[in-house]
């Protein structure tokens, strides 16, 4: 595909006659395999279903993200699970890696309204199943479900936007997505708290998965008639990969025991640290485009970018409460709500990303995001400082969203546009195991320094041993996390290519 320029995003205007979007064609209408310009943007009259319902999709997934995690440490309390506390994360985890896989090959071979639905469908049920748990590892099953379920829908969410928007239309609608964050990172967890207090962590598992029933009503619809089918319907129906389900497997299986390798400095530790490593590393080359690891341009800059930015962000992100807390005296509230301006500069810069006029200066925006995410990281630990005072990290980490924003987001925006319609769906799982996995490796390096140098607990944020930890302790964190930033600012300059591509 080549870019647009910025005057078409406002040139034309779909005949009345036009196809409003033939099934299974790649881009939609307008986009390639399209027939004609659509009448409006995303809200416009053949997209606003569709709009409205997957936004809907992502809201939920949002609201669930928020709300859960704040009932999570009572639900373990209650089940008498503290002890396996971080296995009802690490669960999720892992069988999303492998549900991502699984969604790209599904929506290739049959387009992404299967995949979409079964996948908020074991959403639900897993959050129905932790809601009735008498057991933590009970629950801990209900969640793994959930990864499965969110796994399935992030994936097939991609393909969508491939299929039924023309390319003039995705940076909005991921600027969309990105805006659907802001109010659950807001009002879910004050909501989930207030349930979790007066009618029990329960009823907040339980009473998500009704909100399931309208995003199906709108949104499956509406795919059914702009993306439904194989994305050449005429192509053999090619069976499902063997060989990259296995590599799925065994990267959940090696996330999973880097993950459990982490939370255990013993020498014993070292033992799934091995194990995982050795399942990681085959598999992350085989599912991921060939060239990610060195940086080729194009498409492997775009996947190796995406792991870069989220895994060195939430890295950092991770240890910012715990920080506050810990070194200034702050309320967990307090801390928490430091973090909460984040959530509408991530969307300003998703929205950034979204105007025409920039389009020719992508690869300038990407590179610009990732120093503004480094110099974020860098400020946060100036409040280790007492003269410094705290509302800097609120300043720094609103900066470092605004920075995130426009990379999130536009590398989803490349990678559908560098990839062909029958590899959306692959290549958008590549671009996830990319985030998801880099988030845990980052982690568990983090965690690892952090409690090397005396940094007490951070599971559960247990702030009794971690208030004398020195420093030092979060410096081996933030120092090396804005190193890696810096490197997503050179990963940037390549996610171009030549024009003779």
């Amino acid at each position: 595909m080549t870019a647009l320029e910025p005057r078409d995003a406002d040139a034309g205007v779909a005949s009345p006659t036009a196809d409003p979007a033939p099934t299974g064609a790649a881009g939609g209408p307008g986009g390639p395999g399209g027939s004609g310009r659509e009448e409006g943007g995303i809200l416009g009259r053949s997209h606003r279903a569709l709009s409205v319902g997957i936004i809907a999709v992502v809201l939920l997934i949002a609201f669930e993200a928020t709300a859960v995690g704040t009932a999570m440490p009572v639900a373990a309390r209650e089940l008498n699970g503290i002890g396996v506390y971080a296995f009802a994360f690490s669960s999720y985890f892992t069988t999303s890696l492998f549900a991502m896989v699984l969604s790209g090959q599904w929506a290739d071979r049959d387009g992404p309204l299967r995949p979409l639905a079964t996948g908020i469908t074991a959403f639900g049920a897993g959050l129905l199943l932790s809601g009735t748990a008498d057991t933590m590892w009970m629950f801990i099953l209900g969640r793994a479900v959930q990864g499965l379920g969110g796994g399935l829908v992030i994936v097939a969410l991609y393909v969508v936007i491939g299929r039924a928007y023309e390319e003039r239309l995705r940076p909005a609608i991921l600027a969309a997505f990105s805006a659907s964050w802001i109010i659950p990172s807001v009002v879910g967890p004050l909501a989930s708290g207030t349930v979790t207090e007066h009618l029990g962590w329960r009823w907040v598992f339980v009473g998500i998965p009704v909100l399931v029933v309208f995003p199906l009503a709108l949104a499956l619809p509406a795919i059914r008639r702009m993306a439904s089918g194989p994305a050449d319907p005429d192509a053999p129906r090619a069976p499902f990969d063997a060989r990259r389900i296995r590599l799925a497997l065994g990267i959940s299986l090696g996330a999973g025991l880097l993950q459990y390798a982490a939370q255990d400095m013993a020498w014993l530790s070292l033992l799934p640290l091995a194990a995982g490593g050795a399942l990681l590393v085959p598999a992350v080359l085989g599912l991921l485009p060939k060239g990610t690891y060195r940086a080729a341009r194009g498409l492997p800059s775009v996947v190796l970018l995406r792991g870069v930015a989220a895994g060195s962000f939430i890295a950092a992100e991770s240890f910012v409460p715990l920080m506050l807390v810990t070194q200034r005296g702050l309320s967990p509230t307090a801390a928490g709500l430091s973090l909460a301006v984040g959530g509408a500069t991530w969307a300003l810069g998703s929205f950034l990303q979204s105007r025409p006029r920039l389009e020719p200066h992508r690869e300038r925006l990407t590179v610009a995001g990732m120093i503004l995410v480094a110099v974020a990281i860098l400020a946060a630990p100036a409040v280790l400082i007492d003269a410094v005072p705290a509302w800097i990290v609120a300043v720094a980490w609103g900066i470092g969203c605004l920075g995130m924003g426009m990379v999130i987001a536009s590398t989803s925006f490349l990678l559908l546009k560098l990839s062909a319609p029958e590899e959306a769906g692959a290549n958008s799982a590549s671009l996830q195991i990319s985030d998801g996995l880099s988030n845990v490796i980052l982690l568990a390096v983090g965690g690892a320094a952090f409690a090397a140098l005396g940094g007490g607990s951070v599971a559960g944020h247990a702030t009794a041993s971690a208030t004398g930890s020195h420093p030092a302790a979060f410096a081996a964190v933030f120092l090396p996390m804005a190193a890696v930033a810096l490197v997503g600012a050179w990963v940037a300059t390549r996610v171009r290519v030549p024009e003779a591509r």
